[in-house]
């Protein structure tokens, strides 16, 4: 198992993403993936799976101490008190006694950045989690969140595909000795399609899926949720970390990137990096 190293422990460059997985079907898809080897999981508070989640992570035949348990908070209780209360009822849903991330899950303009940084670090500090972080934040609220934290953040969720370059938030997160985490690294399917992706994936005897994981676990920092519920796909893209790239082939999918390449938009989105 591949890890980025942060100021506060090693996070799975892999994850299993769980977002629209519910109910039995969540639960037996996380006892999957664990028996396949994934060591990291991400849920949200958002995601209303934590209970069937936590049950998957209690039918497991994995040690708590093996598996990476990502949630988030999301943008409307990020206030002080609000921020801790939602960490709590995440842990009573999860059964944990602690995750091993917490993370802020979008900024919120209407909540100062000082009091959410300063409620998440409490939360730390009171042993809700092991480690935190951000996601969706630019380069500047990610320095902003570092100068104001008084705990190590140690990522930032964004999402992050071949058609979407973040090149200054992963320079951001390397500069300060954090993960970049990458939703939607599949963009939405759109690598099957994909010309480019097809004829690497063709060369290694792969799936396109595999090569785009494969190429984002192949940068420094970087970690990738894929989601699936399917058991094939998860065997598949736990597979895709044995498979190496070449440096010319992973020049070849970056080239595919642009700053306009973003799928994931909404009106309370911060202000993104213009690359």
């Amino acid at each position: 198992m591949t890890v980025v190293k942060t100021r506060s422990g090693d996070i799975p460059k892999l994850g299993l993403g769980t977002w629209q997985l519910s109910g039995d079907h969540c639960r037996d898809t996380v006892v999957r993936a664990i028996d396949v080897g994934y060591r990291h999981i991400d849920t949200a508070a958002m995601y209303g799976n934590e209970e069937a989640v936590g049950e998957g992570l209690k039918a497991a035949a994995a040690d708590r101490d093996e598996i990476f348990v990502t949630t988030k908070v999301w943008h409307d209780r990020i206030a002080d008190g609000d921020l801790q209360r939602s960490a709590e009822e995440s842990l009573d849903k999860l059964g944990l006694e602690s995750v091993d991330l917490l993370l802020i899950h979008w900024p919120n303009p209407a909540i100062p950045l000082e009091e959410s940084i300063a409620a998440l670090c409490d939360a730390k500090a009171r042993g809700l989690a092991r480690s935190i972080g951000v996601s969706n934040f630019s380069s500047t609220l990610i320095d902003q969140a570092v100068d104001l934290a008084t705990e190590p953040i140690v990522c930032d969720q964004v999402e992050y595909h071949p058609y979407l370059t973040q090149r200054t938030v992963l320079a951001t997160c390397r500069r300060h000795s954090m993960a970049l985490t990458a939703y939607c690294p599949i963009a939405k399917g759109r690598v099957l399609d994909d010309p480019v992706i097809g004829r690497i994936a063709a060369r290694h005897n792969v799936t396109p899926t595999q090569v785009t994981l494969a190429w984002l676990l192949a940068q420094d920092s970087v970690v990738a949720i894929p989601k699936t519920g399917s058991p094939e796909r998860l065997v598949e893209n736990h597979a895709a970390q044995s498979i190496f790239l070449t440096s010319e082939e992973l020049v070849e999918i970056a080239a595919l990137g642009s700053p306009q390449g973003r799928m994931v938009d909404f009106d309370f989105s911060p202000t993104w990096d213009s690359e």
